[in-house]
């Protein structure tokens, strides 16, 4: 097999906004909320990737109606300063019930939060995408998946979805302990948390971790955008992972309460 066939599969979806309404709100944690949405829009809804992102449109502050973009007009239109948009992983899809759900977590002060915070039934949002899905090659059968409190929808995704004769190394930067957000695989898996409360980093952690065999790992990371460009810069650097395995994407930005990553590979 070549090299060049471990790059993932990309599928393509047309591109629509939904209005999504809560449904039901429950607390995991002090730092997290799983909010279940439904609604009519929801019944041509696909979300094939482990790692999909949708994008929501939030009210501004006093309104309830969220300011949507005109998908006929060109990317300035989601410049608009009424337009308030934050991407999520979302963590499972009843296809039948037309029920998604998306886990939020309670992390800085910004607008998905404060909506998050104070979420209740029958309130809406706006929703577009995913864009498209990433599927990670079947020959790859051993997973090193490193991630922040913001990746763990997407990193619990993965691991549901893998075979018992896949292996799945996991590294955790997050508040949420196994009783608040288990993590459940027929694999067999293996997880590390950064010290609570200490200065221990994602990268520190890469480095105490014993890797396995390059010749079949994917590579999935999902943090803040520098830490990510550090684990991703060191595995392909250190490591000899090739960058063709790794898939890396920036999800915030530390002092922007825009999201502001960017990063994605």
């Amino acid at each position: 097999m070549t090299q060049a066939s471990f790059s993932p599969t990309k599928i393509r979806h047309p591109l629509r906004l939904r209005r999504i309404t809560v449904a039901q709100i429950i607390p995991l944690s002090d730092t997290m909320r799983r909010v279940v949405f439904t609604g009519e829009d929801l019944h041509d809804f696909v979300t094939a990737g482990v790692d999909d992102h949708v994008k929501l449109f939030f009210p501004l502050p006093g309104s309830d109606e969220p300011v949507l973009p005109d998908l006929g007009a060109d990317r300035s239109a989601l410049r608009d300063p009424r337009i308030i948009a934050r991407d999520y992983t979302p963590r499972r899809f009843d296809e039948e019930q037309r029920e998604l759900v998306i886990d939020f977590v309670l992390h800085e002060d910004g607008p998905a939060t404060q909506w998050a915070a104070q979420a209740k039934p029958g309130q809406s949002l706006g929703m577009g995408g995913p864009k498209a899905s990433h599927i990670a090659p079947e020959a790859l059968t051993t997973h090193l998946l490193i991630g922040d409190d913001t990746a763990l929808p997407a990193i619990a995704r993965t691991l549901e979805t893998l075979a018992p004769n896949h292996r799945a190394i996991v590294l955790l930067d997050t508040r949420e302990s196994e009783k608040t957000y288990p993590l459940i695989s027929q694999a067999w898996i293996e997880v590390h948390r950064c010290e609570k409360g200490g200065d221990e980093t994602l990268p520190d952690l890469l480095r105490h971790v014993v890797l396995p065999s390059v010749n079949k790992l994917n590579v999935w990371i999902a943090a803040e955008i520098d830490v990510v460009r550090r684990l991703r810069d060191h595995l392909v650097n250190e490591e000899a992972v090739p960058r063709t395995q790794i898939r890396a994407a920036g999800y915030w930005r530390h002092g922007d309460a825009a999201g502001g990553g960017r990063l994605e590979t």
